[in-house]
């Protein structure tokens, strides 16, 4: 078995095309074709079925492939670690983050790891957090900053940074903009724009959960996956939407940030590190470290 193998099969498990694998691998398809077929014999497994209507991944070949891309990660570890020094001064950081991380940590974790590590290549990537695990998981990411509490899986470790409290962003010609604080109760006839269940499922849980505390049931008029979007909404007239405290400063001029009173200490929300145990660089490693320095 070789590592060009490994390879191959993981081109022609993402295209199930010979023809378009080939090209993607600079090779024809015979060649190909027949790689494929010494790796199956050697494992004694069909990795594809051939069917009429193009390939299909078998259970065993995508048990397979999934141990092929781990293997073929830590091979890139090793390649890397021997182009960086023990210290993880040179290299590349592939580091995700979401939005709110920006407004906040981000910053000032970039400007002091660049002052001290100014050879490693940052590659900076923003999405949504269950986007950015997901892909920690692919190990397309080194680290990653993301939003808790979160529907984490098990691989991945989080390591709480920072923790704020919700706020409720409100219209400025709505009749809580004036308020200094609301209760929950206050907002049990207001239409209430809240994180996406299917895109941020332990935040929507959180949001429930405050509602459900206070003993009334929201009347959510509408789901957002990211915090830009809610405010779009709150900002258009569709309703109110509770945001976490520090992205508040962030909010456009027509919208108005309450405090939300009565919340208990488990209702809280955050930013945390997002790292795979056993799998991350010494780059990495150095990075949580300025992380965690910053947030402390």
């Amino acid at each position: 078995m070789e590592l060009r193998q490994l390879r191959q099969a993981l081109v022609l498990a993402d295209t199930l095309n010979f023809h378009r694998a080939a090209e993607q691998l600079s090779m024809t398809q015979p060649p190909l074709s027949t790689s494929i077929k010494k790796l199956e014999d050697e494992l004694g497994v069909l990795l594809f079925e051939r069917l009429p209507s193009g390939l299909r991944l078998t259970q065993a070949g995508d048990a397979v492939l999934r141990n092929a891309r781990s293997a073929l990660f830590f091979v890139e570890e090793m390649r890397r670690a021997a182009r960086e020094s023990e210290s993880g001064e040179r290299g590349q950081l592939r580091v995700g983050f979401v939005g709110t991380a920006a407004y906040t940590l981000l910053p000032g974790i970039i400007g002091r790891f660049r002052e001290q590590y100014p050879h490693v290549d940052l590659v900076l990537e923003e999405g949504i957090g269950s986007d950015l695990l997901q892909r920690l998981e692919d190990h397309e990411l080194d680290v990653a900053l993301v939003r808790f509490p979160i529907a984490q899986p098990d691989a991945v470790r989080i390591t709480p940074l920072m923790r704020e409290h919700l706020v409720l962003a409100v219209r400025h010609d709505s009749p809580l903009a004036g308020n200094d604080q609301v209760a929950i109760a206050d907002l049990t006839d207001q239409p209430l724009i809240i994180s996406s269940q299917s895109r941020s499922p332990a935040m929507y849980a959180l949001m429930l959960r405050v509602f459900e505390e206070a003993g009334i049931q929201p009347r959510i008029v509408q789901q957002a996956a990211q915090l830009t979007t809610a405010l779009g909404l709150v900002e258009s007239g569709l309703g109110v939407a509770m945001i976490p405290l520090l992205a508040a400063k962030y909010v456009g001029p027509d919208i108005r940030v309450v405090a939300l009173s009565g919340l208990s200490e488990n209702l809280l929300s955050g930013i945390a590190l997002a790292t795979l145990p056993g799998l991350i660089t010494t780059t990495a490693r150095n990075f949580c470290e300025h992380a965690m320095g910053v947030a402390t």
